[in-house]
């Protein structure tokens, strides 16, 4: 998307890839960087609910002190299990959690992480009593659930498209709004009953709160012709990632609903931000 933006208006554009606490390090950043166009973020939009749910005290809040540019794309997230599991189906997965409780496991990217707060909000909605396993990462996961050390992983389907196709892996359903183009035969949470079950990755694009209007109207117009682009759309579509562009408003929206949806989960759950 930047290699697009960059040739249309004739000037370098530089990535910084600041990754860690959740987002945060990066979200600082541009947080505490001048209003005047030049920086730029790209970040998670939920994960900006789930760090503002997580973390006691974080020095910005993304409804106050970013502005919302547009929302680049979906990463589904699909509730996974290993091939030799029991169950074939979500609700036959919740039946056999249900016969045993306290037992069954799910894997999580780590403890606060947005696939975290997807398995609690999955055990809530369920209703099973279920043993979090937190690790580092999904590239550590992934073995594990393979060999069925973990019962499920509620994860972010591309890392796992590879497993899929060979068949160490099964997933039951998608927790997105809409059936996913990557797991078409798949149906969602809501379709088995688990309407409130709703988590995704959703990229988004954001400046410094205090960012001229018709500076944040002209990035996203350019963002949307570099989202139209084919090339664009298919190298995103061979990552596992959805293109769903959207104007600042929408973005808007959907980042309040989500700050609103992961602190209600944290709540019901019981979790302690840290």
């Amino acid at each position: 998307i930047a290699e697009k933006i960059s040739s249309r208006v004739g000037q370098s554009i530089v990535i910084e890839n600041r990754p860690g606490a959740g987002t945060a390090i990066g979200t600082e950043i541009v947080v505490k960087s001048p209003p005047d166009g030049y920086t730029w973020l790209v970040s998670p939009v939920g994960g900006q609910g789930v760090l503002h749910a997580m973390k006691a005290k974080l020095p910005f809040d993304a409804r106050k002190d970013l502005v919302s540019v547009g929302r680049i794309a979906y990463g589904t997230v699909a509730l996974i299990v290993p091939a030799n599991s029991k169950a074939k189906t979500v609700q036959e997965f919740v039946a056999i959690a249900k016969a045993n409780p306290g037992k069954m496991t799910y894997a999580s990217s780590g403890t606060g992480a947005l696939i975290h707060l997807t398995g609690e909000m999955f055990k809530l909605a369920a209703q099973v009593d279920m043993i979090h396993v937190p690790y580092k990462g999904t590239v550590q996961i992934i073995p594990d659930l393979i060999d069925g050390r973990v019962d499920m992983a509620l994860d972010s389907l591309p890392a796992y498209l590879p497993h899929l196709k060979a068949g160490r892996v099964r997933a039951l359903a998608v927790a997105s709004r809409q059936r996913s183009a990557l797991l078409p035969d798949q149906p969602t949470m809501a379709e088995v009953g688990l309407p409130s079950v709703v988590s995704f990755t959703d990229y988004g694009m954001f400046a410094p709160a205090g960012t001229p209007a018709e500076l944040v109207s002209f990035m996203n117009k350019e963002m949307l012709l570099a989202l139209g682009m084919d090339d664009v759309k298919a190298k995103l579509s061979a990552a596992g990632i959805d293109v769903a562009p959207s104007n600042p408003e929408q973005m808007r929206a959907e980042l309040l609903d989500e700050y609103k949806k992961w602190a209600g989960v944290v709540k019901a759950a019981g979790l302690k931000p840290e």
